[in-house]
């Protein structure tokens, strides 16, 4: 069942979600001694994962994973885990525990077992998971009509990941093959935080529960209720 979400769209987008993100794991710090974080990776959100780095949280308590992944090793064009080595692994957040999503496989499908296997020990439901949207109303790896995207927002899909093929999907490029947290893992999180720069993107926002689910995949995070947060651009 769909549900309302908190949405922020006035102020300093970035400032906003950093200090609501960090309460989020300090709160799970000062319960449990331990925190989970699974961040998006896309120029979107860079300047928050850049502000975040210096909260003074203890950071060599908190796990952090990658919602997503390109199929490319690190080192290769297109790595979501250089990117948020590079823009999140920095200052007071450099001493963060880490976990990539690419494995030696040849494909996302052979590897998709050893992957899953590296969220043994990591705090679930997460505590926090960090979502951006495309002009074409994809979050994580849903991308619109792609092959995997059913399985991928099906509510009885209890493991953390699963395989897209987004071939034909413009916004994909070359990199099509990727391998993406489920709907179910992503929902059941303490906190989603959905950062929306932009005019452009929030109309697309806005428009997406207009649309088939398999158009517009961003409107199933609206299944996550109030624990959505979308620190979004004004309307207008």
């Amino acid at each position: 069942m769909m549900g309302t979400p908190v949405i922020y769209d006035h102020g300093n987008m970035v400032a906003k979600a950093s200090a609501a993100i960090e309460a989020v794991l300090r709160q799970a710090l000062k319960t449990r001694g331990h925190a989970s974080l699974m961040v998006s990776g896309g120029s979107s959100p860079k300047p928050l994962y850049e502000n975040l780095s210096k909260t003074d949280l203890e950071w060599s308590k908190i796990t952090i994973g990658l919602v997503d992944e390109r199929w490319v090793d690190p080192g290769q064009n297109g790595s979501n885990e250089d990117f948020i080595r590079a823009a999140l692994f920095q200052n007071n957040a450099a001493s963060a525990k880490f976990f990539g999503l690419k494995t030696p496989h040849a494909s996302v499908q052979k590897g998709l077992k050893s992957a899953e296997a590296r969220f043994k020990g990591v705090d679930s439901p997460f505590d926090v998971c960090v979502m951006g949207m495309g002009s074409d109303a994809h979050t994580a790896s849903w991308f619109p009509n792609s092959d995997g995207l059913a399985h991928a927002l099906a509510l009885d899909n209890q493991d953390f990941l699963c395989a897209v093929d987004a071939t034909g999907a413009p916004v994909a490029g070359d990199y099509p093959h990727r391998i993406t947290l489920t709907l179910r893992a992503v929902i059941d999180s303490h906190f989603v935080a959905l950062f929306i720069p932009g005019a452009e993107k929030r109309r697309v926002f806005d428009a997406a529960p207009s649309k088939p689910l398999s158009d517009a995949p961003v409107q199933a995070l609206l299944r996550a209720g109030q624990n959505l947060h979308v620190f979004a651009s004004p309307a207008s």
